[in-house]
């Protein structure tokens, strides 16, 4: 008999923002499967799940570099993918755990698709994403009414972010690490550099909340942060 993948969110840092379903899978799970960028790192999501896991599981880090070659990227993942179809076909029950939601520019997608095309038991389980917690944080809503809510992975390329820019009220921008100045003097042209609100590392022990647009201009921003910007709906933070 075949084993089940379950992909679990594990949220943004706090252990106390998983799912009860999440805690229930990890602490009976066979297998968990931690992804992180490079060898020798530590598995954030890890970190936040630990607690919830069957001391008797055996824990199994997978690498997914942050690289743009399609053809490294696509060695590691067929990798990591036949290691869990091994596991799979020998009656295993895996959790691969993933930051924030596992359906939300994760690395368990691609291992989904495959593994979904190819007959295997899957469950996904959702967990609170970056900007949820971010908003709750600050308390501010995210969309009211009819406003429009736009999430946005930051790009280099100046039209994509500019478009939303011109036509969202409100507006998500994760991985803001990779342009922040950019980013910032995109804020400036359309008068926004006062309305936004940016939460490095939520839920973590150095959680840092800020508003200020120099910080996003002089300071190294952290690869877990989040930004919300609110164009059309009132801010208050």
């Amino acid at each position: 008999m075949k084993g089940k993948l379950y992909g679990i969110g594990v949220g943004p840092g706090d252990p106390e923002l998983l799912t009860i379903k999440a805690a229930k899978i990890l602490k009976n799970a066979d297998i968990i499967i931690c992804p992180k960028g490079k060898k020798g790192a530590d598995s954030i999501a890890l970190q936040i799940a630990r607690e919830y896991i069957n001391p008797r599981a055996k824990i199994k880090p997978q690498v997914f570099p942050m690289v743009f070659c399609q053809e490294t990227l696509e060695s590691h993942w067929n990798e990591n993918l036949e290691e869990i179809k091994f596991d799979m076909d020998n009656g295993r029950t895996i959790a691969f755990i993933t930051l924030g939601d596992p359906l939300l520019y994760s690395t368990y997608i691609y291992m989904l698709k495959v593994l979904k095309e190819k007959g295997y038991d899957i469950e996904t389980v959702p967990g609170i994403t970056s900007f949820s917690a971010t908003a709750s944080t600050v308390n501010l809503p995210l969309a009211e009414g009819d406003e429009t809510l736009t999430i946005l992975p930051l790009v280099k390329e100046d039209e994509p972010v500019e478009k939303v820019l011109r036509t969202a009220d409100n507006i998500v921008v994760l991985k803001v690490s990779h342009d922040p100045k950019g980013l910032a003097a995109k804020l400036r042209k359309y008068g926004l550099e006062k309305n936004f609100v940016m939460i490095s590392k939520c839920g973590h022990g150095d959680e840092n909340i800020t508003s200020d647009i120099g910080d996003l201009e002089e300071k190294e921003i952290p690869y877990l942060s989040t930004i919300i910007i609110k164009k059309g709906g009132q801010f208050h933070v």
